[in-house]
């Protein structure tokens, strides 16, 4: 699927929200600035608006690795492992191994070996012209069937 407007990514998000519940997974992958933050911002402030809370600012945690959103009963995990070099420094966060009712959101997934039964994996890439990406989803378990059109 190509998208050239930030309006198609808030609209992808909605899809996505549409779906989402506590224990899934989402795991995106693409180069620096392709739109994991963005995508990411959307469906967290999109849940919060649908909740009746304040949008806050989402940032990218690649100094702090994770930061946490509490929206009603969800809480919602966005981890970014761009500074982390081997599977092992994942394992030694305990991303799979936290909290089982929060929802992960995970941006430079490329280095996660154990995966979540239940995930969408999102693939963003830069298309030759300056606005457009490509975002491509693989869904697994309860996302096997997602579609974003």
């Amino acid at each position: 699927m190509i998208i050239n407007s930030l309006d198609q990514l808030n609209q992808i998000s909605l899809k996505i929200i549409k779906k989402i519940s506590k224990e899934d997974c989402i795991l995106l992958f693409g180069e620096i600035g392709v739109g994991k933050t963005t995508l990411t911002r959307a469906i967290i402030n999109n849940l919060q608006f649908q909740n009746k809370q304040n949008e806050t600012e989402v940032l990218s945690p690649t100094f702090n690795l994770v930061y946490d959103y509490k929206i009603k009963t969800l809480k919602i995990m966005h981890y970014d492992l761009y500074r982390l070099k081997t599977d092992k420094e994942v394992q030694q966060l305990g991303i799979f191994d936290q909290d089982k009712n929060s929802i992960k959101i995970i941006e430079w997934a490329e280095i996660v070996k154990k995966k979540e039964d239940d995930r969408l994996e999102i693939y963003l890439t830069y298309k030759n012209e300056e606005n457009l990406r490509n975002i491509e989803f693989i869904g697994f378990g309860k996302w096997k069937n997602f579609n974003a059109s």
